[in-house]
Order: C-alpha cells, then sequence, then structure tokens
C-alpha cells in the first residue's frame, strides 16, 4: 500500500481491487463450488475490508462486511455449501459495499434484506460434505503465541494499534499482554512514534494466512513471529509447526516486494506523457535545425538526444501499457447475470489476457465491448431449448480475446448462436432506403450495414437490446480510437466481431506526405505499401479510379481533389495503399517525405466533426501537419467502389 496525501482515497483504491477480486473469486466459485482456496480467498478480501474500513472510519462498511463475513464464515467452516442462489446474494453484497464506499450514508438503510438474504441462505443451505467440514475444524488446531511490533511511523501514518488488536479478539485471541521493553523515557518520547510490542494467545489456533490478513497494511517494517505453545513430540511435529512461522515470514516478504510497487494517478501519466511529447517535438526542431547547419559536434549531440528522448518516450510508454485482462474481468459478472435474466446457459472464456493496451484506450474500451456482449449474449447464442433442436450443446459460448498483430491489437467478440441472416439484413436496408432492391452486395457489405444509425433486425425489443441504438456508436468510438470494427458470421454457427486499435494514442510513428503546400501525417501501422501512379490507370478514360494491386483492383483518392488544393502538382505522384481491416483504398500524394514520431493533438471542437482528420502534429519547423482518419477515408473509398458498381448494373440493365 502507498502512503499518499489523502488516506481516504488510498482505501477507496484498495477497497475497489479487493471488491474486483472478491467479484472473480465468487464467479469462479460457482464454477467449483469445491474448492478450498477459492472460499479463504473471498474470506481474507471480507476480513481486510472489514478491517481497512474500520481504520479509514467507514463505519458503515466495516459493519456490513462483519455480518457478511460472518454468515461467510459458516461456509469457511463446512456449515454451508456453496450454490448458485448464495454466489448471487454475495456478488448483491459486493455491490452494496461498492456503494457504501462510493456514497457514505446514502445506502445504508439497502443492506439489511441483502444480509437477511444472505443469512437464509447459509442457514438453509446444507452442510459441505464431511471430509471438508473435518478439514476446515482440524486445519488451525494448535495452540500459537503471536508476538509483534508495529513499524516506529505506523502511528504518524494513521495505523490504530486497538483496531488490530481488536482484529486479534475477533480471530480467538485468548489473552494479549503489552511488551513494554523498548519503551524510551520521557524527555525521548514522540508523542507519534510506536514503541509497545504485543502476545496474543490462540489456544484454538490460527492460521498464518489469518494473521497476515490483519497485518495487511502494516506489514512493511513490522516485526512478527508465530511459534506453537508448547513444543513439539517428534520429528514431524516440528516440521509442521515450522510451517506457519516461514509462511508468515514468506507473507512478510511478500508484503515488503509488493509495497514496492507505486499507485500513481492517471492524471500524472497523462501530465508525464504529454511532457515527453513535448520533448519530442523539440528534439525534432532542434534535428532539423542540425542538418541545416555543418556543425558536427550539434549533430553528434542531437543525435545522442534523440536516442534519449526515443527512449524516455518508451519508457513512459511502457508505464501507460495496462494488460487487457484488467478490462475482461469486468465481463465475467456481465455475461452471469445477463445469462441468467435470459435464461440462457453461457460459458464465457477469454483469450489473451496478457496483451497490453494503452491505459486511455481500455478506458475507452469498455462501453463498446459492453455492448457487443450484450448483443452476443441476447441476439447471438439461442436458449437452450432452440440449441437442441439445432444440434448443438445446450450451453452456448461467448470468447473474447486480443492479440498484437504488428503495431496494433486485435479483439474479437465471438459467439456459436445463430449467426446473422443476410436475407433479413437485405431485407431491412430496402425498408429502410439504404439499399436500391436492385443493388447487389456481398454477404461481408451487408453484415457492415449494421453499423448504420437506427438500424435494427431484431423481432422484438428487449430491455437488454433491439431498438437499433448502439451499433453506430460503437462504430463511431472505435475509429474515433484510430480502430476499425468488421463483423463476420456464417448463419447457424455464429458471428465474430473483429476490432483493430493501435497500441496508444500519444505518439505513434507516421508517414509525412505532401499534398500541394499542406503536409499530412499517416499512421504507419495503417500504410501497406507505397507505389507510383500510373499514367494511365484502371478506368481513367472513363473516370473510375482504381489501381491493379498484383490482380486486385483497388480504389483511390486524390487528396488534392479531396482538400481542393489549387497548388501545382507533381510531375510523378505517388499512392499510398491504406487499410482499414480487410478494406483497401490508396490515398494519391505529391510527395512522400518520410517517417516520423507523431506526437498527438487533438482537434478542437470547431474541427471535431471534421472526418477527413483525426488529429494534428507538430512538426520540427513549428508548422502544424494534420492527421488523416485512415478509417474514415477507406470508408470514402469503399462507397465510392459500391456506387460505381451500382453504375455498372445501370448500364448492363
Amino acid at each position: 500500500m502507498t502512503r499518499s496525501a489523502d488516506p481516504a482515497e488510498t482505501f477507496r483504491q484498495e477497497a475497489r481491487d479487493l471488491l474486483d477480486g472478491l467479484e472473480q473469486t465468487l464467479l469462479d466459485l460457482e464454477q467449483d463450488p469445491g474448492d478450498g482456496a477459492l472460499v479463504d480467498a473471498s474470506f481474507r478480501a471480507l476480513h481486510t475490508l472489514k478491517g481497512s474500513g474500520a481504520m479509514f472510519g467507514y463505519d458503515e462498511v466495516a459493519g456490513f462486511v462483519h455480518e457478511f463475513e460472518t454468515a461467510f464464515d459458516r461456509v469457511r467452516k463446512g456449515k454451508a455449501a456453496i450454490s448458485p442462489g448464495l454466489v448471487r446474494i454475495a456478488l448483491a453484497a459486493g455491490d452494496h459495499i461498492a456503494d457504501l464506499i462510493a456514497a457514505p450514508g446514502r445506502h445504508a438503510a439497502e443492506g439489511a434484506p441483502i444480509l437477511e438474504a444472505l443469512r437464509e441462505t447459509v442457514d438453509t443451505g446444507a452442510g459441505a460434505a464431511p471430509g471438508e467440514a473435518a478439514a476446515a475444524t482440524e486445519a488451525s488446531a494448535e495452540s500459537v503465541r503471536l508476538r509483534f511490533r508495529l513499524p516506529p511511523d505506523a502511528i504518524a501514518f494513521g495505523t490504530d494499534p486497538l483496531l488490530l488488536l481488536d482484529e486479534l479478539r475477533e480471530l480467538g485471541a485468548d489473552s494479549i499482554v503489552a511488551l513494554t521493553d523498548r519503551l524510551p523515557g520521557l524527555e525521548e518520547m514522540d508523542p507519534n512514534g510506536t514503541y509497545l510490542g504485543w502476545e496474543a494467545c490462540f489456544e484454538a489456533g490460527v492460521s498464518p494466512a489469518q494473521i497476515d490478513d490483519v497485518f495487511l497494511f502494516v506489514r512493511e517494517g513490522m516485526e512478527l513471529t508465530l511459534e506453537p505453545l508448547q513444543p513439539p513430540k517428534a520429528a514431524e511435529e516440528i516440521s509442521d509447526t515450522a510451517a506457519p512461522a516461514d509462511a508468515a515470514r514468506r507473507g512478510r516478504e511478500a508484503g515488503g516486494r509488493a509495497a514496492s510497487s507505486l499507485r500513481v494517478p492517471a492524471e500524472r501519466l497523462d501530465e508525464l506523457m504529454d511532457r515527453v511529447g513535448e520533448l519530442v517535438i523539440a528534439q525534432s526542431r532542434l534535428a532539423q535545425i542540425a542538418s541545416a547547419g555543418e556543425d558536427l559536434n550539434l549533430k553528434a549531440v542531437v543525435e545522442e538526444l534523440e536516442r534519449l528522448s526515443s527512449g524516455l518516450r518508451d519508457t513512459t510508454m511502457g508505464i501507460r501499457m495496462v494488460p487487457i485482462g484488467t478490462l475482461f474481468s469486468r465481463f465475467r459478472r456481465l455475461v452471469h447475470d445477463l445469462s441468467g435474466e435470459l435464461g440462457k446457459e453461457i460459458d464465457f472464456v477469454t483469450i489473451g489476457e496478457e496483451t497490453e493496451l494503452d491505459k486511455t484506450m481500455i478506458e475507452r474500451l469498455a462501453d463498446p465491448l459492453v455492448h457487443l456482449i450484450r448483443n452476443a449474449i441476447d441476439h447471438g447464442v439461442e436458449a437452450p431449448g432452440a440449441r437442441g433442436h439445432a444440434g448443438k450443446p445446450a450451453r452456448g459460448r461467448v470468447r473474447l480475446s486480443a492479440a498484437h498483430i504488428g503495431a496494433e491489437v486485435a479483439i474479437t467478440i465471438a459467439d456459436d448462436g445463430a449467426g446473422l441472416d443476410p436475407a433479413r439484413i437485405r431485407a431491412k436496408a430496402e425498408q429502410n432506403g439504404l439499399l436500391m432492391p436492385e443493388q447487389k452486395l456481398t454477404d461481408q457489405e451487408l453484415y457492415q450495414l449494421v453499423f448504420h444509425p437506427g438500424f435494427s433486425t431484431a423481432s422484438e425489443v428487449t430491455s437488454i437490446s433491439g431498438r437499433g441504438v448502439g451499433m453506430d456508436v460503437v462504430k463511431r468510438t472505435i475509429e474515433g480510437l484510430r480502430g476499425s470494427i468488421e463483423l463476420t458470421s456464417t448463419p447457424g454457427q455464429g458471428t465474430v466481431a473483429t476490432l483493430r486499435l493501435p497500441l496508444t494514442l500519444a505518439i505513434i510513428e507516421s508517414m509525412l506526405v505532401q499534398v500541394g503546400a499542406g503536409r499530412y501525417a499517416i499512421p504507419l501501422s495503417a500504410v501497406e505499401e507505397c507505389v507510383e501512379l500510373p499514367a494511365t490507370p484502371e478506368g481513367r478514360e472513363t473516370g473510375r479510379n482504381f489501381l491493379n494491386i498484383r490482380g486486385r483492383l483497388v480504389p483511390f483518392l486524390r487528396l488534392r481533389e479531396l482538400f481542393s488544393t489549387r497548388a501545382e502538382r507533381a510531375e510523378h505522384q505517388k499512392v499510398v495503399i491504406v487499410s482499414a481491416g480487410e478494406a483497401r483504398v490508396g490515398m494519391v500524394v505529391d510527395q512522400i517525405i518520410g517517417n516520423s514520431q507523431t506526437v498527438i493533438k487533438s482537434l478542437s471542437k470547431l474541427h471535431a466533426d471534421v472526418e477527413t482528420f483525426s488529429g494534428a502534429t507538430i512538426l520540427g519547423d513549428g508548422t502544424v501537419a494534420m492527421i488523416l482518419d485512415v478509417a474514415a477515408l477507406v470508408g470514402f473509398g469503399q462507397a465510392y467502389e459500391s456506387r460505381l458498381r451500382g453504375e455498372q448494373l445501370e448500364r448492363v440493365a
């Protein structure tokens, strides 16, 4: 735990982590009710929440968790069994704890019915198997003595020893004696110092894990020993009694290692990234000045500065990278609750949780992924009866996966449900005026119509989805992250939504190009290749714009025309082939300047609706270059291709 200026905020952060862990443990318990380690982990999380809540003045939290812990202790002792009903109520109790922490004093009355339901469930629930109950009662049968001394600055940093002693009494301490051998004289005593030690005896025994939970927030720098009250009689007992002390020591060592990590507010990371971005811009300007002169010493310094700034950039971006598993784990509860509400049986599988992504991307991805998962559960996976008629197992499956592909992250949401029906999509599109009856589209192109505002093929509106509100927002959000989204589907087998995103939104590698007098940046991760614009590209005589790239026709856009550029055109123009998902388009430019580190600056509110640009950057000479929105430009190219295809069909008809 870090010692911050605001102890209450520290508690809230720690509590959020504990509640997230508790939720995951409870969901695991529902799948494996006989796992005693999961029961112990749940109990430890509750015990820690209770102690830290009391320590930081959250008495409502401490009181509610105490009752929650008391009920759950029956499970730990083998007197009640884990059941789906118990897990459901325990999850609701966790939600209530989060409410108490977020808004103290506002939700206290809501806890009584939850606790009542929890007590009824554990009181009426069947006990655990005899072997499990025996193991629970015999786990700590030996009497032990605990001696501990807190760090000298423990009281100064908010630790109340009386609360710790109360925790030990609740664990079953029969006697607690103060150790006064290190008390200094009055003239040397600091009112905020911690000089006493304590000795507690447990006749019924206590486990090292329970002791570790009591001292979770003060383990760093404290002294702690745990030993048997009576000497062992055999070599085997020596081994057994040494284990608790070793476990306690290992717990303290682990606590010391954990304390080496540091919580940093997200705002400070954002500020650091901004400073690094300004440094990269300054380094670029200095490099441009040095390249214009003949001072070799200056050039050597610039090269060294470039090396250092690149290292600082990579290190800072590494700090901002977060495993996507922190986001994926949130959706287990969503799938659990929705499948129960809809009467469906669904296995939720996650792959690639270790894949890292910029924390800003993680935060902004949450809502789009929630919508896609809800759609997969509501519209994708069938009810058990329908799955049986289709020859499928009763339990459906939703798979969420992530993987690095080059400089991008690909996230897929796949279900094994009924899949999309191209005929229904086409009928709805014609009804909404999005398609003409004679217009030909492939199934893949039809699937993309789902992203039009208000588009839905659901036969009925539910409380979960079906109003056609959301898929267009999902697409806009993903494209706002400079990413792309595509749907693929096999009728009767399922649907896959694939998101492709850059690793970060802060600093990227880009290709600088010139169009007329203006310079533009294209994210390098989207660039596939660069070619010369032929003197007579495919279909030029008929006004069409296509390039034949190894036997495949690729539409291209003339950026001079798109940006209404009047400056003189270069004699030999270049085409930059870019992609967004599976779609490709060429962008005709006058000149390719080269690659550059691009610090992304957001557009002002006045320019936020300009579809062709996703941001801006400051170049080494101080001028501004616009960053092209590849997804939007690829969309223009695809729309142009579809329009030409429709014109061809009209001429044939």
